[in-house]
This record gives C-alpha cells, sequence and structure tokens, in this order.
C-alpha cells in the first residue's frame, strides 16, 4: 500500500516554513495524502499534534503507515469541507494541498487518467455515490455544457456535451477510454489531448465537489485559527488559485487575515524539472490577525 502512495510533496520546505510551527501547537493536515507533509512536520518538531484529514480510504491506510513511527496524529477519513465539524478548538495552522495525487491518476480502476482505461468512476471518496458515469448519463446537455464550461474552461463544450449525449442514447458509457473518444471524435485535431484533459478535469471536480468544498475550507479554516495561526494552501489550475486568492483578499478586507504571500510562491527550476506537478503548483499563505 504504501508504495503507491510514495511521490515527493510539491514545494515541501516552503509550505512548512509558512505554516511557522510552534512546539506543542495543533496543525491541520488537511490533504494528508501519502503523509508527505505530516512527516515533514513531524520531523521537525515531534511535540505538535497532526490532526490529518483524507477523504480517501487508501490514502489514510498509506498515510497511517508512512507515519507509525510518531505519535499524536489523529487520522479522520473526511472532507476539508467539513473542517467545523471535525475541529472541536482552534488551531496554530492549517495546510491544504489541492487537486488529485499521483497515485489516483495512475491507478486505472479510479477513473482519473486519461492514459489507462477504467470504470468512470473519479470518486476520491470511494463511500461516496455520485460517479462520472451517473454525471454522463443523468444530467441534462445543458446542465454537461455548464460543468465543461465553468470547471473545465473547455471551448468546445456544447459540441462534446452534444456528442456525449447523442452517444448515450445509443448505448450505456463505462469507460475512461469511451468518454475519451467520444470527446476526440467531436473536436478538431489540434485540440483534442486539452481538451480531454479540460473535459476530465471538470467531471472530477464535479464529482467530488472540489471547489466548494475549497470555499467552505477556506472560510472556514480562516475562522478557526488562533490568533496568529496560519493558513498554507497549494493550488494546481487557476480555478483554485483563484479562489484562494479571492479568499484571502476578502478576509484581508475584513480585519481577520494578514496575507503573507503578495505573489504566489511558485516551484523552482531544478523542482519544477524533476517532479513534473510542480510545474503548476502555486502556493499562497495567510496569518489570522487578533480580534
Amino acid at each position: 500500500m504504501l508504495n503507491k502512495f510514495q511521490h515527493t510533496p510539491v514545494l515541501l520546505n516552503e509550505s512548512i516554513e509558512l505554516l511557522n510551527l510552534k512546539a506543542g501547537g495543533t496543525y491541520v493536515d488537511g490533504t494528508l495524502g501519502g503523509g508527505g507533509h505530516t512527516e515533514k512536520i513531524k520531523a521537525q518538531n515531534s511535540n505538535i499534534k497532526v490532526i490529518g484529514i483524507d477523504q480517501d480510504t487508501e490514502a489514510l491506510a498509506a498515510a497511517k503507515e508512512r507515519l507509525a513511527k510518531f505519535a499524536n496524529i489523529e487520522y479522520i477519513h473526511d472532507n476539508f469541507g467539513n473542517l467545523k465539524n471535525i475541529l472541536k478548538e482552534p488551531v496554530d495552522g492549517i495546510l491544504l494541498d489541492l487537486g488529485i495525487s499521483s497515485y489516483q491518476i495512475d491507478e486505472a480502476s479510479r477513473g482519473f487518467s486519461i492514459r489507462q482505461d477504467g470504470p468512470l468512476d473519479m470518486r476520491m471518496d470511494k463511500t461516496g455515490k455520485l460517479t462520472a458515469q451517473a454525471i454522463l448519463h443523468q444530467y441534462s446537455e445543458e446542465e454537461l455544457v455548464k460543468i465543461f464550461s465553468e470547471y473545465g474552461e473547455e471551448r468546445f463544450s456544447k459540441r462534446i456535451a452534444r456528442a456525449i449525449c447523442q452517444k448515450r442514447d445509443e448505448k450505456l458509457l463505462l469507460s475512461t477510454f469511451e468518454l475519451k473518444e467520444i470527446i476526440e471524435n467531436s473536436i478538431p485535431t489540434w485540440k483534442k489531448r486539452e481538451s480531454v484533459t479540460r473535459i476530465f478535469q471538470a467531471l472530477r471536480i464535479a464529482v467530488n465537489q472540489e471547489l466548494d468544498n475549497l470555499k467552505t475550507a477556506l472560510q472556514d479554516g480562516i475562522e478557526l485559527l488562533k490568533p496568529g495561526g496560519r493558513i498554507v494552501v497549494l493550488s494546481y489550475h487557476s480555478l483554485e488559485d483563484r479562489i484562494v486568492k479571492q479568499t484571502f483578499r476578502a478576509a484581508k478586507q475584513d480585519g481577520k487575515l494578514k496575507i503573507l504571500t503578495k505573489k504566489p510562491v511558485y516551484a523552482t527550476e531544478a523542482e519544477a524539472n524533476s517532479n513534473p506537478r510542480a510545474k503548476s503548483a502555486k502556493l499562497r499563505a495567510g496569518e489570522k490577525l487578533c480580534g
């Protein structure tokens, strides 16, 4: 299990430094994943308590294995959008590393990959009921266009949605490669790969309600910080980063947050070359103000 989740955390040193760890403090790793960030936190100061949250039970199992040598870690199977229900008291810091893990992409059975055939699933939490297949078959053409346009920023959304609806009237869509073929056959040649990637992203966001959960987590997270506590967020596409930037700005205007990163922090060229996921990463951080 552990080997499946082995990956290099993006901007690891920068994100931990911005958390400004305090001995005896309590920190939330809202996207525990394989446990890379929490491992760095605990290695730096073993007296810190970490509340590790992940909606993927396989990720939690891998993290528990990786972090077995450390004490005072609480493992929670939930979505970070439920911070208000999870946290019983204010914390010293919150870290969110958004998006999808390398394991989830590489595991064909999860349905995220455009390179491997698999079921039209795309659930990060496999106990959830909504799947990509359900969306593709049950949503109207207009609803599909909205998802593809808003979550994928896809210029050929109408054409792709129409093709999906025509195809689903003929047969049940079962696999990611079936969807990929429909997309590729409905758009100009030079846009195929980009459009497939954007449609898969849009469906993943819709299935997991990623942007709504992010908005809630950021707003509630800022409220749940102690004065002087920090929130650090890593995002990987413009929709996520826009929400983080706007939420931080609104909290600053309300006198709740000091923005620590006037511009997002990017990976160095060396890190981007060694870790492809780092190329699109943007890190933003803020500090809770008193009052």
